[in-house]
């Protein structure tokens, strides 16, 4: 209760502080439905959150990233609570856009967790799954000829970073309306 009004306030501090305004530093806003469904397209929702927040005391940002919700961890244990587990990877897996497959994050670059193992991406890190198929899991090891050749472990949350316009950690991979 409440969250809604704190999240303002520390978003009008931050534009008091440049961050977002013209001339500033970035501040990038990050949208995922928090329910089992695909976030609407980028554009539109970011159209959106720019008429709201200005009609709450003027607050500005610089881009506003759509992402979707990963079946993991919180939103996992959400949707196994509501019986939405299987709907949700169902939706996902029919959303499959493999135009999204060029721009995919595990496709261009490592997760490197604190100990230096490997990972494709930050889902594989936090789920235990770490670079295979012959190519260093460590970074002590690191072969960049090897890590381009590689096969990306993947596993069912990976269809949240492919389907519709995709997702990744800079919002979506698509910008089109078409993608979605």
């Amino acid at each position: 209760h409440g969250v809604f009004a704190i999240c303002l306030q520390a978003l009008k501090r931050l534009n008091t502080a440049g961050f977002g305004v013209e001339g500033g530093p970035e501040l990038d806003l990050v949208h995922n439905p928090g329910t089992g469904h695909l976030p609407g397209e980028e554009a539109g929702l970011e159209a959106s959150y720019r008429e709201a927040l200005h009609a709450h005391g003027g607050i500005t940002f610089s881009r506003l990233l759509a992402m979707t919700n990963q079946p993991l961890g919180r939103f996992r244990e959400q949707l196994e609570r509501d019986g939405q587990t299987s709907a949700y990877c169902q939706l996902l897996r029919q959303a499959f856009n493999p135009e999204t497959l060029p721009g995919l994050m595990c496709r261009h670059q490592v997760c490197v967790d604190y100990d230096g193992q490997l990972y494709d991406c930050d889902f594989n890190l936090a789920l235990g799954l770490a670079i295979d198929h012959g190519a260093p899991s460590d970074i002590k090891a690191l072969d960049p000829a090897i890590l381009a050749r590689r096969r990306i472990v993947t596993g069912e949350h990976c269809f949240a970073c492919t389907a519709g316009a995709g997702s990744s950690c800079g919002g979506s991979l698509l910008r089109s309306e078409k993608a979605v």
